[in-house]
């Protein structure tokens, strides 16, 4: 199990810094369709990982925002201000996830309020008309 985990954590600090990187792009154009498809598998990448560990709430935070970033890719953009704040705490969120993964071996608490906030989003964009 110990070199699957660190093969999670090297990969997951790969995808987690290219996340980084999309989010910034993002921030000049939000409109940017390659960072949101960065972002979107990216994020895919780290759910499917954490999964097959048991790692079942870094897959949930990471699955939050692959459906975040789904709808995004409806919309062909983020919103800028709450949208990309949100986008970057669930980046966050995923960051310090992974680190506790690193110091513990464990899967770290729920971020059920993050989690939250992401899937409210993404009903809100689902539900509002084009």
């Amino acid at each position: 199990m110990a070199k699957y985990r660190k093969l999670f954590l090297e990969e997951s600090a790969e995808h987690l810094a290219e996340i980084s990187h999309a989010l910034l792009e993002l921030e000049k154009d939000a409109a940017s369709v390659e960072s949101i498809d960065i972002i979107f598998r990216m994020a895919h990448s780290i759910k499917s990982m954490a999964a097959s560990l048991g790692y079942d709430s870094v897959m949930e935070v990471a699955h939050a925002l692959e459906d975040r970033m789904e709808g995004a890719r409806a919309h062909g953009r983020v919103e800028a201000g709450s949208e990309l704040g949100l986008l970057f705490r669930g980046l966050e969120g995923l960051e310090q996830m992974v680190a506790i993964v690193g110091e513990s071996g464990e899967a770290p608490p729920p971020l059920t309020e993050l989690i939250a906030e992401l899937t409210v989003e993404v009903k809100k964009k689902a539900l509002s008309p084009s």
